[in-house]
């Protein structure tokens, strides 16, 4: 078991940009990978970007290709997710979660119950 804490959160203009960040502690905290997800009012959780343990494989959902990148800091223990040309639309509490690969991208097909998540940052973006 992990504990994931997110920050980085705020309130921008559309087309600026914001840095996530995700602090990951525990026993298996550098062996596990983590995914990004967000939720927007009155909205399903949504899948937005994974990237694993050794942070050599990255996978997005189609809305984030293109526009925000995650990486790893194995260093210090963190997991960015860095969103550029902000959307209104993207204005959600995003949170990161752990659990294997293959079961964070799949997670808007089957809604798994994914090992850790944190408590969630807001991100609002204004038009």
């Amino acid at each position: 078991q992990v504990t994931l804490v997110e920050s980085g959160g705020g309130f921008v203009q559309a087309g600026e940009s914001l840095r996530l960040a995700c602090v990951v502690s525990g026993r298996t905290a550098m062996s596990t990978d983590v995914g990004w997800f967000r939720q927007a009012p009155g909205k399903a959780r949504e899948f937005v970007a994974a990237v694993s343990w050794s942070g050599k494989s990255t996978y997005y959902e189609d809305f984030a290709k293109g526009r925000f990148t995650i990486s790893r800091d194995n260093t210090k223990n963190s997991v960015f997710l860095q969103m550029n040309g902000l959307k209104p639309e993207d204005t959600a509490v995003y949170y990161c979660a752990a659990d294997s690969f293959a079961m964070l991208i799949r997670y808007n097909l089957f809604h798994d119950d994914l090992e850790s998540w944190g408590q969630g940052t807001q991100v609002t973006v204004s038009s």
